[in-house]
């Protein structure tokens, strides 16, 4: 269900206009295969729509593709339909189809190609050969519902088995249903056929029950009456909707079952995008505060659908949770991002900090304002603190670098204490160098390691120093030219400034 104007349903059409020759009977039309998984025949199918053009998204990406929440929304579909215990599912890709299909290859499902996109009757029958043989039931939804609960799709499986229906769908109720295709019913409330916004009638469009695009049709009823639809529409397309009225005609049992209006938003422009991102995004802090995750303000925290979070971790307002990022228990979180990166238990990270590709273990303190870049790791009680910059390092245990320093391509030993100011030179203009600092090594503030160096255990580097060379274990470094105290200089430069 979309959150602007509607065709056969709730899809925009993939085209507005067609030639005459692609106006061709829907039947003439057969699968052309992108990738193949041939199995052998279930009591249930899936065939989820992906083909449409998603032309008010203005992007290079499939509009399926889009991410929501840190993941796809394709990637949401194709779970639930895992979820509901489908061995064989089958994508309907088209606009950018060999995307989708790479985006697809590693969940086990068929990729059939609609080529040129007729309507949503038309890409369903690309299944057919695939289906050949098939007499169980097909469930039919769109790959652009990502909200659309599992429970909600088993609980019309029950009615649609319960009812012994041979096509029954999925609907919602809303106040204002302008776009959408009304539920038209008979008197006795059996379904009787769906309108679309354009051909319906005065009392037809006051309908506040609309069809939400997901349907369960038993598979020898699907294929045998594709065959009759025609594109006697404006859009000149093969509507999946016309299913309901031929299995009226024909006394098939209809059944239905009612969503949520959240769960069947579909997606098909950036505003639908950042709306159904919303919704998901207070799903996933509900349901992390549900295993005992504190999130001060859920409204101002974003929490990608792929992050996991252990117990009594305490999220404040203004972090950003994405990818593959792991938190261990009890963690303080203020306002940071963190990135793919795994976090041990009671780490603290302070404001304005950002962590990415990272590993940090536990009882280690960041902040505010660090960046921790791809490859840092910090060991067991490691702090850094304000405007440090680590990338590709390892910061031994209960090592401290805390005030703006930058730290690259280096290996710092247990017990190490950086001072304010310290750099590691790592890059001489063509390649990268290691800094090896061993453990118990103090270096003053202000120093610069020259890459490649070692400074040994229990060094001291002195404050000032540029350090080019290796340093002995427990020697002291100085490196500094020698000061020269010129007495009187000020004065005599001013007097002769003034005469």
């Amino acid at each position: 269900m979309k959150n602007g104007k509607k065709t056969e349903g709730r899809r925009n059409p993939s085209t507005t206009r067609r030639s005459g020759r692609e106006r061709k009977k829907i039947s003439s039309q057969g699968p052309k295969e992108v990738s193949a998984r041939n199995g052998a025949s279930d009591a249930r199918a899936a065939i989820v729509l992906a083909a449409g053009q998603g032309k008010r998204m203005k992007s290079a990406l499939a509009k399926v593709l889009h991410p929501l929440a840190g993941v796809p929304m394709l990637f949401y579909v194709l779970d639930l339909v895992k979820q509901t215990e489908i061995q064989r599912t089958f994508v309907i890709v088209g606009h950018c189809a060999e995307q989708v299909s790479e985006a697809v290859s590693t969940w086990g499902v068929n990729c059939l190609l609609q080529d040129p996109p007729l309507g949503t009757g038309h890409a369903v029958l690309q299944a057919k050969d695939a289906l050949a043989g098939f007499s169980g039931s097909v469930l039919i939804l769109s790959g652009d519902t990502p909200l659309l609960r599992p429970e909600t799709v088993r609980r019309l499986w029950e009615v649609h088995r319960e009812e012994r229906a041979t096509m029954s769908l999925l609907t919602t109720r809303l106040t204002n249903p302008y776009g959408y295709g009304r539920v038209v019913r008979k008197k006795n409330g059996t379904i009787a056929r769906i309108v679309e916004e354009r051909d319906a009638t005065p009392a037809e469009r006051s309908i506040q029950e609309v069809n939400t695009g997901v349907y369960i049709i038993e598979a020898p009823f699907l294929f045998e009456a594709l065959g009759e639809v025609q594109p006697n529409n404006q859009q000149k397309e093969y509507y999946l909707t016309d299913l309901i009225g031929i299995a009226a005609r024909r006394g098939e049992r209809l059944a239905g079952a009612e969503a949520d209006p959240e769960e069947v938003i579909g997606v098909n422009s950036r505003a639908d995008l950042a709306t159904a991102e919303g919704h998901l995004r207070k799903r996933i802090a509900a349901r992390w505060m549900a295993e005992g995750v504190t999130i001060i303000d859920p409204s101002q925290v974003r929490i990608d659908a792929s992050v996991e979070i252990g117990r009594d971790v305490v999220i404040h307002p203004g972090v950003a949770l994405e990818g593959k990022t792991r938190i261990g228990d009890a963690c303080l979180l203020r306002a940071c991002r963190i990135e793919n990166s795994r976090l041990g238990e009671h780490v603290v990270v302070k404001d304005y900090s950002v962590i990415e590709d990272a590993e940090i273990e536990s009882d280690a303190a960041i902040g505010p304002f660090a960046h921790l870049r791809s490859g840092t790791l910090l060991r067991r009680g490691a702090k850094v603190g304000n405007f440090v910059e680590i990338k590709k390092s390892e910061l031994g245990e209960g090592s401290k670098a805390n005030h703006l320093s930058y730290l690259g391509d280096a290996v710092i030993g247990k017990g190490v204490n950086i001072g304010a100011g310290t750099i590691t030179c790592n890059y001489d203009g063509e390649k990268k160098h290691k800094t090896v600092i061993e453990d118990d090594v103090f270096i003053g503030s202000d120093t610069q390691l020259v890459a490649p160096v070692r400074v040994g255990a229990g060094a001291l580097i002195a404050a000032g120093s540029t350090i080019t060379q290796d340093v002995p274990p427990e020697a002291l470094a100085i490196s500094r030219t020698k000061q020269e105290n010129k007495e009187g200089w000020v004065r005599k430069r001013r007097k002769k400034r003034e005469g």
